[in-house]
């Protein structure tokens, strides 16, 4: 008699259990999906009032003209061998 009372309190207690959290579980996600998306879009705010205006270039490095370089008119040379 003991088994079956501790089966039934068992089972009443894991369906109060999994009803809760089919409520609860959702609630706690869509919180932490809000407060992504609010951190998402500061950090798009604050990237947008940085932006430069269309059209305007910045060159940050140029590297140093190479001496002795081939000019593109020449064209590329590729040593080979012959395999038979």
């Amino acid at each position: 008699m003991l088994l079956i009372r501790f089966l039934i309190i068992s089972i009443c207690i894991l369906y109060i259990l999994r009803s809760l959290i089919r409520i609860f579980l959702p609630m706690l996600f869509q919180g932490l999906v809000n407060k992504a998306q609010q951190q998402q879009n500061a950090q798009q705010r604050q990237y947008t009032g940085k932006q430069k205006p269309t059209g305007a270039i910045k060159v940050d490095y140029m590297p140093p003209a190479q001496k002795g370089a081939i000019p593109d008119s020449e064209g590329e040379f590729v040593d080979y061998e012959e395999v038979k």
